[in-house]
């Protein structure tokens, strides 16, 4: 049985290496359901909905906890019942396989 983006470690990235092609990353984005890809496929977004700043506001320190735990950080936006969260990695410019593991583990955190 095949692990699930959710269950994988994200593993340094030091740069170096070229970003995932658009090829590969739509392939990779049907193990998030949910999530766009934006800026030529360099980037992974989603905006989730919460009935209030507070929840919202809750979710965001999870998200935080969680990059910490992983060694990888996203761009986070909050507003009034919303967040975005955007994945990508910076020292390669685009995406890595990383990237869609912190997605799947953004969406577990609901």
């Amino acid at each position: 049985m095949a692990e699930s983006l959710c269950d994988l470690t994200c593993t340094p990235c030091r740069g170096g290496i070229d970003p995932m092609g658009p090829d590969e990353a739509a392939l990779q984005l049907a193990g998030v359901p949910g999530w766009s890809l934006l800026d030529e496929g360099r980037r992974l977004e989603r905006r989730y909905t919460f009935p209030d700043f507070r929840s919202a506001l809750a979710f965001v320190d999870r998200v935080g906890a969680l990059a910490e735990s992983q060694g990888h950080h996203p761009d986070l936006a909050l507003g009034w019942g919303w967040v975005t969260v955007a994945w990508w990695t910076h020292k390669i410019g685009g995406l890595h396989l990383n990237d869609f593991i912190m997605a799947a583990k953004t969406d577990s955190l609901l």
